[in-house]
């Protein structure tokens, strides 16, 4: 005789902190209609009431009426909730409404005081767990037998005690019944976790994606206007000395800054899309912006690139050629983009700077970002001066995608 309670919709998900029987007893079972349960144990209160007899204020009536309460209660009890009754307390319940039903068929002289007898045990197979469900099923069989076979109340002659020995087996559809709910539960916890997992899973991609913004919003504004504000630094200090010629050719540099920032701002809209950019003519379209022609290597053989990937170099070729500009401004800048079966490789290399840099404090977030990039691409970068062969003395950035 299953047990459901309703609950609300902000209820039906465990708290922190419950255990699992909690959660369970909790949540409502697709298929079975609590109000049903309701209707049908009132019907067999009320329909006791009806035919159970004697039943009075007095000797037998009164012995035979409180049976029927203490009945009544253990029946109208099967709707308390699994959670909130400890296991011992339910043996102990179900065990006393077995001995009141018994002793109700025992007293009474007619009516149908042993349908209590079938539904609790119904309820005792599925509130117990199987071992204790059929010892006291059990219990409940010889206890019935035993009154109806040595007749220990008038009006069961037309009863015979096989009927009594019967009583017990509606726990067979109740462990039935706890089985079926049991399995419909571990397939709605498993939606749930899986729910829950799709859940943290789209809150994962939102937060990188919300990283991958970050980084991109970095590389245009705080390199741009960083630039920018260098040059304009400078104007202001040169106009002092009268030096007209170098505070032009410092607001020139600043114009070329800003729209050097536009064409950034498309790239990151671009990139931003999704849209997939052309690799080699992208990088030595960003050279040629920055003042170095024709310093763009490829080796090995050209291939398709992912759109994922691309967009990660050219972010880390801005910064390295940002990077540049800044700390070593007048040193020459090469690029090599290498193929090679395992992987797509980019180095970017400037030599010492051959005049003043301007002062000025970056972010400290560039070389976050690159690793950042070619992490999610499972590759790896390695950023320093080089200390061996012709290139040495150099800086040098390298990113490894792997294919």
């Amino acid at each position: 005789m299953p047990y459901l309670r309703p609950v609300p919709a902000d209820q039906s998900a465990p708290h922190p902190g419950d255990d699992a029987g909690r959660s369970a007893g909790a949540r409502p079972v697709p298929g079975h209609d609590v109000r049903v349960q309701w209707v049908i144990s009132l019907a067999v209160v009320v329909v006791g009431l009806l035919t159970i007899r004697p039943m009075g204020p007095t000797g037998r009536g009164l012995a035979v009426a409180a049976l029927f309460v203490v009945n009544s209660a253990a029946l109208l009890a099967r709707r308390l909730p699994e959670h909130k009754v400890p296991p011992r307390i339910a043996v102990g319940w179900l065990t006393l409404g077995v001995v009141a039903a018994a002793a109700l068929i025992g007293l009474s002289s007619s009516g149908t005081g042993y349908l209590f007898a079938f539904f609790l045990a119904g309820h005792i197979g599925y509130r117990l767990e199987t071992r204790q469900a059929l010892g006291v099923a059990g219990f409940c069989s010889l206890l019935c037998g035993a009154v109806l076979y040595f007749r220990l109340g008038p009006g069961h002659e037309a009863l015979p005690w096989v009927f009594g020995l019967a009583t017990g087996a509606p726990v067979l559809i109740g462990i039935v019944n706890r089985s079926q709910r049991q399995a419909v539960r571990a397939a709605i916890d498993a939606a749930e976790s899986a729910e829950r997992a799709a859940r943290a899973e789209a809150r994962t991609a939102v937060l990188t994606e919300r990283g991958r913004i970050a980084r991109d919003v970095h590389d245009v504004l705080a390199h741009s206007l960083a630039g920018i504000n260098m040059q304009l630094e400078l104007a202001d200090a040169l106009i002092d000395t009268g030096d007209l010629e170098k505070v032009r050719e410092a607001h020139a540099k600043a114009h070329s800054l800003v729209k050097e920032s536009l064409k950034q701002a498309q790239w990151t809209v671009h990139a931003l899309r999704e849209d997939a950019l052309p690799l080699r003519e992208t990088l030595a379209s960003m050279l040629a912006s920055a003042g170095h022609r024709d310093v763009l290597t490829v080796t090995g053989t050209v291939r398709e690139v992912p759109a994922q990937a691309v967009q990660n170099l050219l972010r880390i070729a801005q910064e390295a050629l940002t990077n540049a500009a800044r700390h070593a401004p007048g040193g020459a800048v090469s690029m090599e983009l290498a193929f090679t079966p395992e992987s797509t490789v980019l180095r970017i290399r400037n030599r010492p700077a051959t005049r003043p840099a301007v002062p000025g404090a970056g972010s400290g977030m560039g070389l976050i970002g690159m690793r950042e990039r070619v992490a999610l691409l499972g590759g790896t970068l390695t950023a320093g001066p080089v200390t061996e062969g012709p290139h040495l003395g150099d800086w040098q950035v390298e990113a490894v995608i792997p294919q």
